[in-house]
C-alpha cells in the first residue's frame, strides 16, 4: 500500500495555528461558542484547537465537549462488525450557543448530518459551524461545506486520507493511502 505525505507535522502545526485565529476573527471572546469535537477522531483536533487558543492566543473560558454520533449515522445498522459507541462528554447547554463542530476529515458528509441530529439532545445552538482538518471536496453525499478548513484534498474514491495526531499515533501527519 503506497502512502503521499500530504501534511507534514509542521505543516498540520502552521494549519492550527490558522484555523485558531479564523475562529478568535469569527468569534472574538468564546462567550457564546462552544467547541464540540465529533468522535472519536474529531477529539485529537478539538482538543488542540482549544489548547492554542487558551496557550498561544490567551482565549479563556473555553467551553469543550465530545459527541458521538455513532447510533445517529444512516449507516449504523449497514454493518457486519458490531459497533463500538464513543462516549458523549458534554457537561453544557448548547442552548443559544454558536457551535463549531470539529473533525479531522469531511468527507460524505453523513458524520456532519449525524452531529446535527445528536445535537439536539443538548439543547438548540443559535448557529452551527464546521471546522475540519481536511475538505475531501469532491466526495459528497450531501450538501454540508465546513466554515474552516485546513487543506481540500482531491482524492479518488478508493483512496483513504489518513490524519495521524501526536497524542494518538506517535506523530502529525496527513497521508493519502
Amino acid at each position: 500500500m503506497s502512502h503521499k505525505i500530504l501534511l507534514t507535522s509542521r505543516e498540520v502545526n502552521i494549519i492550527l495555528h490558522r484555523l485558531a485565529c479564523q475562529l478568535i476573527e469569527k468569534h472574538l471572546d468564546f462567550s457564546d461558542t462552544v467547541l464540540i469535537g465529533l468522535q472519536p477522531r474529531g477529539r485529537f483536533l478539538a482538543e488542540r484547537i482549544k489548547q492554542l487558543l487558551e496557550l498561544e492566543y490567551n482565549v479563556s473560558g473555553i467551553e469543550l465537549g465530545f459527541l458521538d454520533i455513532t447510533f445517529f449515522r444512516d449507516d449504523f445498522r449497514r454493518s457486519d462488525k458490531p459497533l463500538e459507541a464513543n462516549r458523549t462528554e458534554i457537561d453544557f447547554l448548547v442552548e443559544n450557543k454558536k457551535v463549531v463542530f470539529i473533525d479531522d476529515v469531511l468527507y460524505t458528509g453523513r458524520s456532519i448530518r449525524a452531529a446535527l441530529t445528536a445535537i439536539q439532545s443538548f439543547g438548540r445552538p443559535s448557529e452551527i459551524e464546521l471546522l475540519v482538518l481536511i475538505d475531501r471536496r469532491f466526495s459528497r453525499h450531501l450538501p454540508i461545506q465546513p466554515d474552516y478548513r485546513g487543506r481540500q484534498v482531491d482524492a479518488i474514491n478508493d483512496e483513504k486520507v489518513k490524519v495521524s495526531w501526536k497524542e494518538n499515533d506517535g506523530e502529525d501527519s496527513v497521508y493519502l493511502i
